[in-house]
């Protein structure tokens, strides 16, 4: 995982990486306390540093990552 140190996330952020999990596990019928889920919620926040900070481009980029 790439999470900058000190990098600080507003309300908005964090609603926008947990809504886009909650897809992600509700399609991949994944607990959200599973190790799988934890791997896709590093993922999630890696691509949110990369520039995909919208809901749906977050999920979008989720589905299509080749280590989930």
């Amino acid at each position: 995982m790439t999470l900058m140190i000190g990098s600080t996330f507003s309300p908005e952020d964090l609603d926008i990486l947990r809504h886009a999990l909650d897809a992600w596990c509700a399609e991949k019928r994944v607990d959200i306390k599973s190790s799988e889920a934890h791997i896709a919620a590093s993922a999630a926040l890696d691509l949110y540093q990369s520039g995909y900070n919208d809901g749906e481009r977050l999920l979008l980029a989720l589905r299509g990552h080749k280590g989930l």
